[in-house]
């Protein structure tokens, strides 16, 4: 694990810089009207952000096809350097017609609004059933990852990129903490050890427990909410927030925990994605990673702890991130705690534990989460969210 003046060094050993300078961003808006255009969908978008900040460092811009090949096949960039998932921006054969290598090209975000510049210097077709059984594990497109790839272009395009301007979060712009920005927080705080936290979850007892046995072993925890593109019977991203703020408040010592949130988009390819996870918060600064129960998974299309078993696939050193990997956690009524299965001597009968699909489930017929699964002020809100009835008056 290699030290800098911020900790820990990003992947690759440089954090990434995409933003434009005032001069550059001078220069792209000038040939606004005469560039060609690529219209970015909500994940392209967002990691073009991603990149940009340095989030997905050592990346630049969209994968080239050395680096994708080996990445689908290998998990390492052509430079044998780990990388996981592969990050690519993919086009219709008749857009991608119609630039030429060597062109700037206009990236425009869902709205058709100028956003920034990709330096083309490729183009390539790939075997998009050959993604999905590597990176996913299956090729069914019942899968939302694998469904994206069977939907995308069939073309991929490739360069550097670069971001005209670093907008605020429109939902969360007092959480939009960049990686050089966390970098500089857990340096002012004297963190030098950082457990990261990823979800797209509402946070529970089971997440609370475990967050906090990590606690116990480093100095901060950087609770970092994923608020890019999720599945629609997803929780909704505000009401998350407001679940993890409610947390914080009450339940956790505040001086200890960083909340910021992770604009990059899920894509539920379980392991491969703990990895990928686990590489962003190293580039943001974060020494520690949490690998719980099914991380990122989706469905049963990956073993329970198989995101655990993946990190065995690398050396350390080569991902310069420790992961801490917790069992299933429940509520056990023998002991009147949370426990794991590592310490409780409880029954299965003697465990109560909820996953997030049961507890959507119990909202939308109007039921609370029991105290067990969910603090009641966490449960209160999810119910607002959700028009229960029990929670109005």
């Amino acid at each position: 694990m290699t030290l800098q003046k911020d900790g820990i060094a990003p992947h690759g050993g440089t954090l990434v810089d995409r933003l434009v300078t005032a001069d550059q961003k001078g220069m792209f808006l000038d040939q606004a009207d005469t560039l060609p255009r690529v219209t970015l969908d909500e994940r392209a978008f967002s990691d073009l952000v991603m990149i940009a900040i340095g989030g997905f460092s050592p990346l630049d811009g969209f994968m080239a096809k050395a680096d994708y090949d080996t990445v689908v096949t290998d998990m390492r960039l052509a430079s044998g350097l780990p990388w996981a998932i592969p990050v690519t921006l993919s086009v219709d054969e008749a857009v991608a017609n119609s630039l030429k290598v060597g062109d700037l090209v206009r990236l425009d975000d869902p709205t058709g609004r100028f956003v920034g510049v990709l330096e083309l210097t490729e183009k390539y077709t790939y075997d998009k059933a050959h993604e999905a059984v590597n990176v996913y594990r299956t090729d069914e497109d019942k899968h939302p990852g694998v469904k994206v790839v069977y939907d995308q272009g069939a073309v991929n395009l490739a360069g550097p990129v670069w971001l005209l301007e670093r907008d605020p979060h429109p939902l969360f712009p007092n959480y939009q903490v960049d990686p050089a920005a966390s970098r500089a927080l857990f340096r002012e705080r004297g963190w030098k050890t950082v457990v990261g936290f990823q979800t797209r979850n509402p946070i529970h007892r089971a997440h609370e427990y475990i967050q906090k046995c990590a606690l116990e072993t480093v100095d901060g925890l950087f609770l970092h909410p994923l608020v890019g593109a999720t599945k629609a019977d997803d929780i909704p991203a505000d009401v998350r927030m407001r679940c993890y703020e409610i947390m914080i408040e009450h339940y956790f010592p505040q001086d200890r925990v960083i909340l910021a949130i992770n604009p990059s988009a899920m894509r539920y390819a379980g392991p491969r994605e703990a990895i990928f996870h686990a590489l962003i918060r190293k580039n943001y600064g974060c020494t520690h990673f949490i690998v719980g129960r099914d991380h990122a998974g989706v469905g049963d299309y990956y073993g329970t702890y198989d995101a655990q078993h993946i990190f065995e696939q690398f050396e350390p050193t080569e991902l310069g991130i420790t992961p801490m990997k917790f069992e299933h956690a429940f509520y056990c009524t023998r002991t009147g705690g949370m426990a794991t299965a590592k310490t409780s001597p409880s029954t299965k009968e003697e465990r109560i534990h909820l996953s997030g699909t049961k507890v959507r489930e119990m909202l939308r017929r109007g039921e609370l989460p029991p105290p067990e699964f969910s603090r009641p002020e966490v449960a209160a809100e999810l119910a607002r969210a959700m028009r229960v009835p029990e929670a109005v008056g």
